[in-house]
């Protein structure tokens, strides 16, 4: 049985102070959410103090990206031992941003996924189309292309240690949201081209949405038969909100058992 699991992306926001006060106001009310996983990804200079206040709690630490070599003469970037040595245990590869603002080839968030088990971390790939590509009606082949780049450098096995986010492009902070059903649509699509390879390991394969989760609408998402969670933008940055989710991650996952 899959588990539900809560990513929180900060992105390029906050302070350690403010930080801080966001872990003090979250992690008192996840504390008691013990049917799903959470996590937060902070940005690189605040890790090892995220990590420190994570310690002990039930959410893990992640970070938002990873160099696609190792560590060596790369100015500016941080490895995936680095990573490991801070306490992460996710990462997120290949989110939408990293491809469209900083030029990420498929082929490059292939390399970043396959450093990141080097490490003995877990990659959250992220897939997902734009909105011209969504109304083209290509965006199987968009999430297909993305998801063979990684399974052809790291096999289709490599899946079964890392977590794929669906993230329709259109959707990442616009306030607009795929439905539950669109979400539904793609998911299963993506839990088929795996199985295509491997059942079992599509079977197993948590696969979260991404694109304006909120509080209004997590319970419907994650109720989704192929919607294993959320990767969470800017609500993750709201207290009262991220906690919503969470609850409604431990709902949805109280379902299943039930």
């Amino acid at each position: 049985m899959r588990t539900q699991l809560v990513a929180g992306n900060w992105k390029m926001n906050g302070t350690l102070a403010s930080s801080q006060a966001l872990l003090k106001a979250i992690l008192p009310p996840i504390a008691p959410l013990a049917g799903a996983r959470y996590a937060v990804c902070a940005p690189y200079p605040q890790l090892a103090a995220v990590g420190q206040a994570l310690r002990g709690s039930n959410v893990q630490l992640g970070a938002q990206d990873l160099c696609q070599f190792d560590d060596g003469a790369y100015t500016g970037g941080v490895s995936g031992a680095m990573l490991a040595d801070c306490g992460c245990r996710y990462v997120i590869v290949g989110h939408s941003e990293r491809r469209a603002v900083f030029g990420e080839s498929d082929d490059v968030v292939a390399l970043k996924y396959a450093q990141a088990l080097k490490h003995g971390l877990t990659p959250i790939l992220c897939v997902g189309e734009v909105l011209a590509e969504r109304e083209a009606g290509v965006t199987e082949t968009v999430v297909a292309r993305q998801l063979d780049a990684v399974t052809a450098r790291c096999g289709v096995a490599a899946l079964s240690r890392g977590v794929v986010a669906y993230e329709p492009v259109w959707a990442i902070g616009t306030g607009k949201t795929a439905t539950p059903g669109e979400a539904q649509a793609v998911h299963a699509f993506i839990r088929g081209r795996v199985g295509a390879g491997d059942r079992r390991v599509a079977d197993a394969l948590t696969i979260l949405y991404g694109g304006s989760v909120k509080a209004g609408n997590a319970a419907q998402l994650f109720a989704m038969p192929d919607v294993d969670g959320g990767l969470i933008g800017g609500a993750s940055l709201a207290a009262d909100e991220f906690i919503a989710i969470c609850r409604a991650a431990q709902s949805a996952q109280e379902t299943v058992k039930a």
